[in-house]
């Protein structure tokens, strides 16, 4: 673990005033360096300056907005929203408040310092700790270990899979519910990262979720929509994770929604890595090939698919394979697929070009969209006899493609949304949107599709960055997650229809 620890002594003026009247002196324990933070004294309290806060607590620099009086506040992976003459701050859209108001002066917001660095100790740097009394700041940067909640809805119960960097001793975890309709876990000796444990989404038996981090317990809080009748808890150790396992009688709602699922079951996945054998796809300048990129993606892709759920998982390829483009799609529909979900990676001349999108079956808007539609086709060329099995995909043969799958295209849309939305959160790359353009590969999958186009190869950072497994592993984990969260929200939908 990173240690890294500041003491920062506020010195108080005697000053009532508003104005600049004193500094923070800030001393780094791993370097011995030496630095000042400008302070405001008021007669309620010490307030600090929330660039000079930025400037050595954070990598980047902050937002100003000069005109409406709002700042950012950028620590870590997590943005805190300043207004100036206002008492709440957002952390990530999650609402706090401070007992005083931040002041906006001489450009720049000071903040009470007391209550401000408590909440930045509840949400983004657990390992501060702020003595009032002695007007002494000390930062030890810490790791979380208990990282977020995910909720899944069973026919009988509702099961929490809460994401743990290590395991507990047995001792340390205990639960119980309370007369209030909560349910309470306590894990002493865990760190819990609050805010992204209070957005985890809802569903089943849970209707929201709360944490807290007290001392050296973290505690989270489960409130129930229903009475529950047994619950068990338990770890895995590899992931690391504590189970809880909400058991509940199946009411009428309950075996409505099993009545929907059993109907119209998205039980199957079908997962295509571009290209393939003899076709290599892109080639970034180190010779990274499109094909083995791909192929690597959609494996662990399928791997949580199977590890996690009981959807059951068709590849187009598993192994070095040229496969024709019509072949692929001809897969998904006999083997009943209920979701068919393409990965590319992506080129252009200009080299600068980097990020991540997913494309649906359209008419291309744009020349860029149509670029990368005509490079992916290009596999047709490779393929013996192809020319009875394709039509020119421009004007009304792809208006008339497009129009057969008009059936699929809104879960096709929400699903491409999906995709982005989780590849937002955890690629450290440009969020390039859900384009549309002709695809061959698209072409005939009797079921919602999408194809990703997951970086740029000809992009010397994207490929290095494509070239390392944890970045990939972050890649399968987003569209692992908007598969999922597809699957789920087509359920609910039929269910409450």
């Amino acid at each position: 673990m990173f240690r890294r620890t500041f003491n920062v002594l506020l010195i108080l003026s005697t000053v009532l005033s508003i104005g600049i009247s004193g500094s923070v002196r800030v001393v780094n324990r791993v370097d011995n360096s030496m630095d000042d933070i400008n302070t405001l004294d008021r007669l309620r309290g010490t307030y600090v300056s929330t660039k000079d806060v930025s400037r050595i607590l954070a990598k980047r620099k902050p937002y100003v907005n000069e005109a409406r009086g709002k700042m950012v506040l950028y620590l870590g992976s997590h943005r805190i929203k300043i207004s100036g003459n206002s008492s709440y701050i957002l952390v990530d859209e999650q609402v706090y408040q401070m007992p005083m108001h931040a002041i906006w002066t001489k450009n720049d917001i000071y903040l009470p310092a007391e209550s401000f660095f408590d909440i930045v100790k509840r949400t983004t740097l657990p390992g501060i700790h702020y003595d009032a009394r002695r007007m002494v700041l000390d930062i030890d940067m810490k790791e979380f270990t208990i990282l977020g909640v995910e909720i899944f809805q069973k026919a009988n119960g509702t099961i929490l899979r809460i994401r743990t960097r290590h395991t507990f001793p047995e001792g340390n975890i205990s639960s119980f519910f309370h007369e209030n309709g909560w349910f309470y876990l306590t894990v002493v000796g865990g760190l819990a990262d609050t805010t992204e444990i209070r957005r985890s989404d809802t569903r089943g038996v849970i209707k929201s979720v709360a944490a807290d981090q007290l001392g050296q317990t973290a505690q989270l809080a489960f409130q129930m929509r229903t009475k529950v009748q047994s619950h068990e808890v338990y770890q895995n150790k590899d992931p690391g994770e504590i189970v809880i396992s909400l058991r509940t009688p199946m009411d009428n709602s309950v075996a409505r929604i099993k009545k929907v699922r059993d109907r119209w079951k998205l039980d199957t996945v079908v997962l295509d890595a571009g290209h393939g054998g003899k076709d290599p796809g892109t080639t970034g300048r180190k010779g990274t090939k499109e094909k083995d990129i791909a192929l690597d993606i959609v494996k662990r892709v399928g791997l949580l698919l199977e590890k996690n759920t009981k959807l059951k998982v068709i590849y187009t390829r598993d192994e070095d394979v040229f496969i024709p483009l019509w072949k692929r799609t001809k897969m998904a529909n006999e083997s009943n697929g209920k979701v068919f979900v393409s990965v590319h990676l992506n080129s252009n001349p200009n080299r600068s070009a980097y990020g991540f999108e997913t494309y649906l079956l359209r008419p291309g808007k744009t020349e860029d969209a149509i670029e990368v539609a005509s490079r992916e086709n290009e596999a047709i060329k490779l393929e013996d006899r192809s020319k009875n099995k394709y039509q020119d995909l421009s004007g009304e043969n792809l208006i008339i493609a497009t129009m057969a799958q008009s059936v699929y295209m809104k879960e096709s849309e929400e699903l491409a949304a999906m995709v982005q939305e989780e590849m937002g959160k955890k690629i450290k790359s440009k969020n390039r949107g859900v384009k549309q353009a002709g695809f061959h590969v698209l072409i005939g999958a009797s079921m919602p599709n999408v194809l990703i186009e997951a970086g740029f190869l000809t992009n010397v950072n994207e490929e290095k960055n494509l070239r390392k497994s944890k970045y990939r592993q972050n890649i399968a984990n987003s569209i692992y997650k908007a598969i999922v969260k597809f699957r789920y929200s087509r359920e609910q939908y039929l269910a409450e229809s």
